[in-house]
């Protein structure tokens, strides 16, 4: 008899007995293997007992966890993509009021105008035909360069302004983006008068979410040749971010600065860029510098690749930063000359109506124009790579980057969202965007009517109780 047909018999009879076994004494097996797990479990005191580690992931939390892990490899600082993790106060809690009886909604054949000044006493202000923008994500720090051509071209597409970063500024850049912010940042490069010369609005970069103004250094081998004769850097070179804007040694060299930039501009709204701490201080400083827009870069913003402490427990969440921005700009009766943007953490056309509400006069988008700008490409990666490689400098994915579909996907995502803000302004009986207010919110819980001083939507201020009582509403 051939020895493969009688081998082939011998293991069929052995499934088939296994199988008749399982399934007459699997209930037995499970009960078993349960009580045995179980007695582990319930007798095994924790040095020796398997719980421990459910007992200390509910502690630490699987992400404190990890990032521990990994400090312990290095031996170095931690440094995370795309900003922070942490859970902040943000816009979810604001609701809109919208027109019912007492107020008429809006005819629907309305035209929303959508238009914003930013720099409204420059010389030269910028206009733009929305109040969505892109922030400051620099080439190298840490885009590619068709990443950046991408957002700057959705940018046009949509009517609205790009920002360099802290990147050095690329020919190809400034051809795409119809409207251009150049960042004023740390770092040396982007500082000639024949590159400011190019720019329809500076902004200088003192700090932001996640950085806090923080030293950052970016080794050669994630530049690409062009970058590095860009950034002036011999071919070895690294390329390094001071923590503080170069020429500015004592707070008073601010206004010296400010001054020196609109000269050489031409006069382009002059901004800096924060993030929220001492507003009120802060704010001061920049008023004497004389400044046109003030950016509130929130403790939530999106970020390069930055230290976890910086990105954890540094700085305020937006939405505090900006109603206490625009509380003192009012105090100082400079609420009319200083434009307001407001960038970190926000990611829905809500969120950036409840921004403009509030008082900014513009929303700058990181991540979520990023996010845009990947779209499906991200399939290019996953699920063996993070997104990072396809969009970051250096990135082993990075040439398979499709520009022009990505600037589509930005510009579709900045049309769609003021499509859903304009449906919003008609259900709120306006015209315009810019005549949303804060007295078109209400807060949904006491700390969003605390930060914000927003109304709580339980009834009216002072509001009478059933026993007789008022009920005072909660001040900043």
């Amino acid at each position: 008899m051939d020895v493969f047909p009688s081998a082939l018999l011998a293991t069929l009879l052995v499934a088939l007995v296994a199988g008749l076994l399982l399934i007459f004494l699997y209930r037995t097996l499970i009960k078993w293997v349960t009580g045995f797990v179980l007695r582990l479990l319930l007798t095994e005191t924790y040095a020796k007992n398997m719980w421990e580690l459910v007992s200390s992931a509910r502690r630490f939390k699987p992400l404190k966890i990890a990032e521990g892990g990994m400090r312990a490899e290095s031996g170095a600082i931690l440094s995370r993509p795309l900003g922070t993790p942490k859970k902040m106060a943000g816009f979810e809690g604001l609701v809109f009021l919208p027109a019912q009886l007492a107020t008429l909604t809006t005819r629907e054949n309305h035209k929303v105008d959508t238009r914003t000044v930013i720099g409204p006493q420059a010389k030269r202000p910028l206009k733009l035909a929305i109040p969505l923008l892109i922030s400051g994500m620099g080439a190298g720090v840490p885009l590619t360069e068709p990443v950046k051509i991408a957002l700057a071209k959705g940018a046009s597409l949509a009517g609205t302004a790009t920002n360099t970063g802290q990147g050095p500024l690329l020919p190809e850049e400034r051809k795409a983006a119809d409207k251009l912010i150049l960042q004023y940042s740390r770092a040396p490069w982007a500082k000639t008068p024949e590159e400011l010369k190019q720019a329809d609005m500076v902004e200088i970069a003192v700090g932001g979410g996640g950085d806090a103004g923080s030293s950052q250094v970016i080794p050669s081998r994630r530049l690409t040749k062009r970058l590095r004769h860009l950034m002036g850097l011999n071919p070895d070179e690294e390329a390094r971010i001071r923590s503080r804007v170069p020429g500015v040694e004592h707070p008073d060299d601010w206004a010296e600065l400010v001054e020196k930039l609109r000269i050489e501009t031409g006069g382009v709204p002059i901004g800096v860029k924060i993030l929220p701490s001492r507003v009120e201080e802060d704010i001061d400083r920049a008023l004497d510098a004389g400044v046109d827009v003030i950016t509130i870069d929130g403790a939530q913003a999106g970020t390069g690749e930055t230290a976890t402490i910086l990105q954890d427990d540094f700085g305020l969440p937006t939405i505090r930063g900006l109603c206490r921005a625009v509380e003192h700009l009012e105090k100082r009766r400079a609420r009319q000359r200083v434009s307001l943007i407001a960038s970190g953490g926000l990611y829905t056309p809500g969120d950036y109506l409840k921004a403009l509400a509030l008082g900014a006069d513009a929303v700058a988008l990181g991540t979520a124009a990023l996010l845009a700008a990947i779209h499906t490409q991200i399939t290019k990666v996953l699920p063996w790579e993070p997104l990072t490689q396809l969009i970051w400098s250096g990135g082993s994915a990075a040439e398979r980057f499709d520009v022009e579909m990505s600037s589509q996907y930005v510009a579709n995502l900045l049309k769609a969202s003021v499509e859903e803000m304009k449906l919003a302004v008609i259900c709120l009986g306006k015209k315009a965007i810019s005549d949303i207010n804060r007295e078109d919110l209400v807060a949904l819980d006491p700390e969003t009517a605390r930060l914000t001083g927003v109304p709580l939507a339980y009834g009216r201020e002072n509001h009478a109780r059933s026993d007789g009582e008022k009920v005072p509403q909660p001040s900043l």
